[in-house]
C-alpha cells in the first residue's frame, strides 16, 4: 500500500457531462477512501484555482469530463499552480479532444481512421458534405455529444432543414465523417496495458450519450466476441494511440469495425483520455476481467501521477 496522500477529487464543472463526472467522482472518492486515503471532493466552479490553493492537496485526482477538464484548460492551470494530477497532461489533452487534431497526430503513424473534414454547420442547409449515411459530430465533445448520423431516409430533411433537431443547431462546426456500418468496440489501456476489447451492443442501434450512461439500454460483451486477429489489432492500435498522444493514467479508444471488410474494416474513431469512472463505465469493467479491481484500479492511476514530474 502506498502511503496515505490527500487527494482532491475534482469533479462536475459545467460542461455536458456534468451529470457522468459526479458520478464517476463519486465513487472514485469513496475507493480512495477505502485505501486509506484523506479524500476532499470539489465539485468545480470558477473559483476552483483559489479553492486548490487553499486546500494544498498531494495530488488532485481529474474525474471532469468533457470541457474545460478535458481539453487543456484545467491541466495548464494545475501546471500554474504546480500541482499533481492524474490522467493526461495539457497538450495531450488539447489534442485529443478535438477530433480532427487526433486524425492529423495518429494517421501519419499508420493508425487506420476514417477521412473526414470539418464544415460549417450552415453549409448543412445547402448541400451534403459528404455521401449519405454519414456522421456530423462536435469537433471537441466527448461521450457521442451532439454525434447524428444522416442517411437517405433520416428525418433531417435533404439538405438538412433548418429547423431539424441535430448537432447542426448546438455548434458552428462540425467534423463529418463516412458512416462505418458495423459494430462498436472499445478498448481501454491502462498505464502500459491495453485491457481488453468490449464490444458494445445498444438497444436503439447507436450507441449515443444516452445509450452509455442508461442502466440497461446498452449490452457490454466483455471480452467481445471477435477474432483474435481483431482483438490484438484494438490492442495494439489503442496502445500506439495512447503512446503517440503521450496519454497518462488510463484512457480509452473507440473503434468501428465492419465485420464483413476483415481487419480492412476496423478504424479507431477516438481516444478519450478521461474516460467515465461510473458503474456503467468501460474502463472499470475491463480492469474487473483482468483481476483488477475497482480501488486498485483507482489506486494504479494515482501511483502513476505520483511518479511524474509536476508540469510533466
Amino acid at each position: 500500500m502506498s502511503r496515505p496522500l490527500h487527494i482532491a477529487v475534482l469533479m462536475g464543472g459545467w460542461s455536458a457531462e456534468r451529470d457522468v463526472s459526479l458520478s464517476s467522482g463519486a465513487g472514485i472518492a469513496e475507493a480512495l477512501e477505502g485505501k486509506g486515503h484523506r479524500v476532499t471532493r470539489v465539485d468545480m466552479d470558477r473559483d476552483i484555482a483559489v479553492t486548490l490553493s487553499e486546500l494544498k492537496p498531494d495530488l488532485v485526482f481529474n474525474a471532469l469530463h468533457g470541457t474545460p477538464g478535458e481539453d487543456g484548460t484545467v491541466q495548464g492551470m494545475l501546471d500554474l499552480m504546480g500541482l499533481r494530477y492524474t490522467h493526461s497532461g495539457m497538450v495531450t489533452s488539447v489534442i485529443a479532444i478535438d477530433k480532427m487534431l487526433t486524425k492529423q497526430t495518429l494517421v501519419p503513424y499508420g493508425v487506420p481512421m476514417p477521412g473526414g473534414r470539418i464544415v460549417k454547420s450552415r453549409e448543412l442547409f445547402d448541400r451534403d458534405p459528404l455521401p449519405r449515411p454519414y456522421v456530423l459530430k462536435p469537433v471537441n465533445e466527448g461521450s457521442s455529444v451532439g454525434v447524428a448520423i444522416v442517411t437517405e431516409d433520416s428525418n433531417c430533411g435533404n439538405p438538412i432543414a433548418r429547423d431539424a433537431k441535430g448537432p447542426w443547431a448546438e455548434f458552428d462546426e462540425l467534423l463529418a465523417e463516412p458512416f462505418i456500418r458495423g459494430r462498436e468496440l472499445t478498448t481501454a489501456v491502462l498505464g502500459e496495458d491495453a485491457l481488453g476489447v468490449t464490444e458494445l451492443r445498444p438497444q436503439s442501434g447507436f450507441y449515443d450519450y444516452d445509450a452509455k450512461y442508461t442502466d440497461g439500454l446498452t449490452e457490454h460483451v466483455c471480452p467481445a466476441d471477435v477474432p483474435d486477429e481483431i482483438a490484438e489489432a484494438c490492442k495494439r492500435i489503442a496502445l500506439d494511440a495512447h503512446r503517440l498522444l503521450g496519454c497518462r493514467g488510463t484512457s480509452r479508444s473507440d473503434f468501428r469495425w465492419d465485420d464483413s471488410q476483415g481487419i480492412e474494416g476496423l478504424f479507431l474513431l477516438e481516444v478519450n483520455t478521461q474516460p467515465g469512472m461510473t458503474p456503467l463505465s468501460l474502463v472499470p469493467e475491463q480492469a474487473k476481467f483482468v483481476g483488477l479491481s475497482y480501488g486498485d484500479l483507482v489506486q494504479r492511476i494515482v501511483d502513476e501521477a505520483m511518479r511524474e514530474d509536476i508540469g510533466g
